[in-house]
């Protein structure tokens, strides 16, 4: 009898520390779902801010009419970054689920070519078969892809041009992000820090890669490969 109390004890406990651990999982699994989207929303706008602001200084002098349309992508770009923090104290407050607002995905990349009118020229190129992505590859693209065009905003030196080409087959969702900015050693801002780290993090989660370096000659790239069905 004394040997089967515990054995029942020894089970029952073992089962709560189990439900415990499991919880802390969840909990750690939201707290770093929350500060990735933290990251890839809100420091995006936020980038597109300190872009418009620096470029309508610039230009006042000879472009009178510059800081005028450098203060409405800054009012845009406020606007949304005001609404993607709400959501997501919602969510802090338990007023929300998780998965707190429709995620952009692939049919929004076109977005991106509006991120700087001041800065480098952003092109978004979509080929092959892209249609009826899972939801999670479709948002993983979009994030990927926003968090390379903004350290390409914040680090490529004299950048002309971002290119964005992402092209799917029945199996995979390629993506390359490119900028053509100045050679030089990899640049320790660009490759490190939570933005990389994310892009990285979005990849392995799905079954994919992504990695980042300097290109030959010239410029920076971004590059990842997504299944293009997620693992149950």
């Amino acid at each position: 009898v004394l040997m089967s109390a515990f054995a029942l004890g020894w089970a029952v406990r073992s089962q709560h520390d189990a439900r415990e651990r499991r919880m802390e999982q969840v909990k750690s699994d939201e707290r770093v779902q929350l500060a990735r989207e933290l990251h890839d929303t809100v420091a995006h706008h936020v980038s597109a801010i300190a872009i418009q602001a620096q470029a309508g200084r610039a230009l006042a002098a000879t472009s009178p009419s510059s800081p005028l349309e450098a203060l409405e992508v800054i009012e845009v770009e406020a606007s949304r970054t005001l609404a993607e923090m709400r959501a997501m104290v919602r969510v802090l407050r338990n007023e929300a689920p998780v998965d707190y607002a429709p995620q952009p995905g692939v049919a929004d990349l076109e977005r991106l070519s509006g991120a700087s009118p001041a800065g480098p020229r952003v092109e978004v190129r979509v080929s092959g078969d892209l249609a009826a992505l899972p939801a999670a590859i479709d948002a993983a693209v979009f994030r990927i892809a926003q968090e390379a065009v903004t350290n390409a905003l914040r680090h490529a030196r004299n950048a002309t041009l971002i290119d964005v080409r992402v092209a799917g087959d029945q199996s995979t969702v390629s993506l390359v992000v490119r900028d053509d900015g100045d050679p030089g050693p990899a640049d320790p801002a660009h490759e490190a820090g939570f933005g990389l780290t994310g892009m990285v993090e979005r990849a392995l989660l799905l079954g994919g890669a992504c990695r980042a370096g300097p290109c030959p000659g010239r410029g920076w790239a971004v590059s990842a490969t997504l299944p293009r069905q997620v693992s149950a």
